[in-house]
């Protein structure tokens, strides 16, 4: 069996689901309490009936039901309508963003990594902060990287929902051919010195592979750039040109100008079919690599030598609207307190395989039983301290992960310069930044 021996297959492949920063994710067709969205408008207003827009991550409909149910049962005197607001992150704000202009808005909405901040930029979002404080509602229980995503001017404009880190995969048989500890890297560079030992192993493929930009590069390359002292940008200042982010991306392009490492177009079914011997890539990749894989294979934490966090966050929070009542607002994070409390993100993490977004959830009696269970899930549990927030000009600027992740394509792929490529990049998004988002900060 891949992976891990302690872990069965029916609770691996209920433990894991689809998961990433931005990613593109399915919505699952069911029935229940959800409603089309024709039917839906009858209920929003209603005070005692909580509207919940989802795209429903990973494929979790019948998941999220199930915690509706666990809701209405504890609080007779509330409904959760869920609605299927799209298919994905981005046709979900799409719908938001039409809501906003004179439709009828929900109570909860699902925002992803890159989407929350242009609402909360532009006041469509209410402040977190207050709504939990009027309604004494502690949120100090969440996991502090994940909760401090949705910060914006002194307040918080999202709450952790479906969330995802990223992690090292890697062929076990391939690192025992070569030599090489059943482990991780310690570091990148000491990968360095592994990557010609792995593709020597190798009868064919490479070493290493990285996602292409429109399977988020830019987010895969973030950990390992951290770690090796470069960054996106510190604050709203770009760091895409300081000697420390150019060594960085240096040696993303000696991976593959060495010969060891590629840029995929599909780096998770190359990882499965043996292509590529390891890649950096989400939580929401182990179902499928589970399905796919003839091998033993394993997972391991990003390296983070210097001990100040080298993996970044992905995937979905919850959002209220600003321009709903406050007895709806109140109702609302009542709702989402409920859906992310210990016992709750447990089994939302058990279902769909999202890291728990509060830090007390291996307390709940069940899911501790389960990571006892299912020690290999614990991976990305026990890496969740040292997950760090995004860089802004990825996660918060408008297209800032395809802007960056095309830049380092083109390093990689067609040689070009490093000096002037991340020049123009920079300028590009200086540009942005200054435009559309400095004027309303």
């Amino acid at each position: 069996m891949s992976f891990n021996p302690q872990l069965s297959r029916r609770h691996f492949l209920a433990a894991v689901g689809v998961a990433g920063a931005g990613a593109t994710l399915t919505a699952c067709a069911g029935t229940g309490a959800s409603t089309d969205s024709a039917d839906a408008t009858t209920a929003e207003g209603a005070t005692n009936t909580i509207v919940w827009w989802s795209n429903h991550p990973g494929n979790s409909k019948d998941v999220e039901l199930e915690i509706i149910s666990r809701f209405e049962e504890e609080n007779p005197d509330l409904t959760v309508q869920l609605v299927d607001a799209g298919a994905n992150y981005a046709e979900v704000s799409q719908k938001f963003n039409a809501a906003l202009s004179g439709g009828d808005l929900p109570d909860v909405v699902v925002l992803s990594d890159t989407e929350w901040f242009n609402f909360a930029l532009n006041g469509a979002t209410a402040n977190i902060d207050e709504v939990a404080k009027r309604n004494n509602i502690d949120t100090s229980s969440y996991v502090d990287s994940l909760y401090n995503d949705y910060e914006h001017k002194g307040g918080h404009y999202g709450l952790p929902f479906a969330r995802s880190t990223t992690l090292f995969y890697y062929n076990r048989e391939l690192w025992n051919e070569a030599g090489l500890p059943d482990r991780g890297p310690e570091s990148w560079e000491e990968f360095s010195e592994w990557g010609p030992k792995i593709q020597e192993a190798m009868d064919s493929g490479h070493a290493l592979g990285w996602g292409d930009a429109v399977n988020y590069l830019s987010w895969t390359f973030e950990g390992p750039m951290w770690s090796l002292g470069g960054n996106y940008s510190e604050g709203w200042e770009s760091r895409l040109t300081t000697p420390e982010t150019i060594r960085s991306v240096e040696w993303l392009k000696s991976t593959v100008d060495e010969g060891w490492a590629t840029v995929s177009t599909d780096i998770t079914n190359e990882f499965a079919t043996g292509i590529v011997g390891s890649c950096i890539q989400s939580t929401g990749s182990l179902s499928s690599v589970e399905a796919a894989a003839t091998f033993d294979w394993a997972v391991a934490p990003l390296p983070n030598p210097t001990g100040e966090g080298a993996c970044p966050t992905g995937g979905a929070g919850l959002g209220i609207p600003s321009g709903i009542s406050e007895e709806r607002q109140d109702n609302a994070i009542k709702f989402i307190d409920f859906l992310t409390n210990s016992a709750n993100t447990g089994y939302w993490s058990r279902e769909t395989g999202y890291v728990p977004v509060r830090k007390d959830a291996a307390e709940d009696p069940e899911h501790r039983a389960f990571l006892d269970e299912n020690p290999a899930y614990n991976v990305a549990v026990e890496q969740l301290p040292d997950t760090r927030v995004q860089d802004n000009y990825r996660v918060l600027l408008p297209n800032g992960d395809r802007t960056i992740g095309d830049a380092l394509e083109k390093i990689c792929l067609t040689g070009a310069d490093i000096d002037v490529t991340l020049a123009e990049t920079e300028q590009q998004l200086d540009t942005i930044y200054k435009r559309d988002i400095e004027p309303l900060l």
